[in-house]
């Protein structure tokens, strides 16, 4: 495996950063998670006008032009021999001190690591998930923009470690007013009453790529689409759920706190639309 950082290529065993960097002391950094098809980046114009809005939000100067992070993701994937795989891309504030002091931070580094992910096993998308709710609560918007995709993970790290003892893959996280925000690393969906419910932005939620995506496919498919304030009685009353992610695509839960949603497997809708989904990505 060879891995980009700031325009060199490194083995996996040799691809270090220095322990100073902030985005190693601090979580100082922004990323993204991308996946490829057919040697094919989805929606890579995407990730990088997000990538490049974190980096503006943060005031942080990312040291290459879009042109060239896109050219430097594309040929990491052909060197090493990738075409359907998962990508992550990484920006680090860089050198520092061991005090917080962003300003004092020398040569942002560009990292990006092409590699196999299968975040969930096939039998999970034949009969859907099972997830708890987290008492981790999703960190409030006013204390860190959720669309800010930042190297600090620990939120999310700490609900996936309650799924994790809990005997599941995947949790729902909700936000301090009690609401829905969105799975550790997912974004959430429910079908209810003709129509498509997803939490709004103002929830606290990370506005995700393959979220949008569906959105769009859902509109193709003529379906009415509520984005809303929701709560875990919405999804224990819901016909149909599902999760969506770069990684994991599009995923159906059947289960959430013991509770099964629907009849217990994935319905019709959400197979349409994964259906509809992996026939974009096969383009």
């Amino acid at each position: 495996m060879k891995i980009y950082i700031s325009g060199d290529y490194f083995d996996k065993e040799n691809a270090k950063v220095s322990v100073f960097d902030h985005g190693f002391l601090y979580g100082d950094g922004i990323f993204e998670g991308m996946r490829s098809y057919n040697g094919k980046v989805f929606r890579l114009r995407d990730h990088l006008d997000r990538l490049w809005e974190s980096a503006k939000s943060i005031l942080l100067t990312i040291p290459i032009s879009a042109e060239a992070m896109e050219n430097a993701v594309n040929e990491t994937l052909q060197i090493n021999g990738i075409t359907n795989g998962y990508i992550r891309l990484i920006v680090t504030r860089g050198v520092g001190t061991l005090g917080l002091d962003a300003h004092l931070c020398q040569h942002p580094q560009v990292i990006i690591i092409a590699d196999h992910l299968a975040l969930y096993p096939k039998e999970f998308y034949e009969k859907g998930l099972e997830i708890i709710t987290a008492s981790t609560v999703r960190i409030n918007p006013a204390m860190l923009n959720p669309q800010i995709k930042s190297m600090n993970y620990l939120n999310n790290i700490l609900a996936k470690i309650e799924g994790h003892q809990a005997g599941c893959a995947e949790v729902l996280m909700l936000n301090s007013k009690g609401e829905v925000a969105e799975c550790s690393g997912d974004n959430i969906f429910i079908f209810k009453q003709n129509q498509l419910h997803t939490p709004s932005p103002d929830a606290g939620i990370l506005e995700g790529i393959t979220r949008r995506v569906v959105l769009e496919l859902a509109a193709e498919l003529g379906l009415n689409i509520k984005e809303c304030p929701m709560t875990r009685h919405d999804i224990y009353t819901a016909e149909e759920c599902f999760l969506t992610g770069s990684a994991a695509e599009l995923i159906p839960v059947v289960k959430l706190d013991g509770r099964i949603i629907g009849n217990g497997k994935p319905g019709s809708i959400t197979k349409k639309l994964l259906e509809l989904f992996r026939s974009k990505t096969t383009v």
